[in-house]
């Protein structure tokens, strides 16, 4: 499925985590429930213009609760994607960040 890189990518997480991460050169997005490693990679290579090493993709299920008897969504179903660039290369848009 040949899609726009810009809608595969929907934003960077900005998280305590994510930004130590990008010491290793790995950086975490959010991206497309229907994306997989390839069309991410494809994506991350076409906007940043780097060389994209390792693809890995967390699903998080949505958590419900209760209102009364119903059970209801509270927080809404994610997919995340940790990047591993290769070797020296950074992201500059992610410099700035700590």
């Amino acid at each position: 499925m040949e899609q726009n890189p810009y809608k595969v990518i929907i934003k960077p997480a900005n998280t305590e985590k994510s930004n130590n991460l990008t010491s290793k050169d790995q950086y975490t997005f959010f991206v497309d429930r229907k994306a997989n490693k390839v069309e991410v990679a494809l994506a991350i290579t076409e906007i940043f213009d780097v060389d994209v090493v390792r693809v890995r993709i967390l699903n998080r299920s949505p958590k419900f609760g209760r209102w009364r008897r119903k059970r209801v969504r509270r927080k809404a179903a994610y997919k995340k994607a940790i990047i591993t660039l290769a070797q020296g290369q950074k992201i500059e848009a992610f410099e700035g960040v700590s």
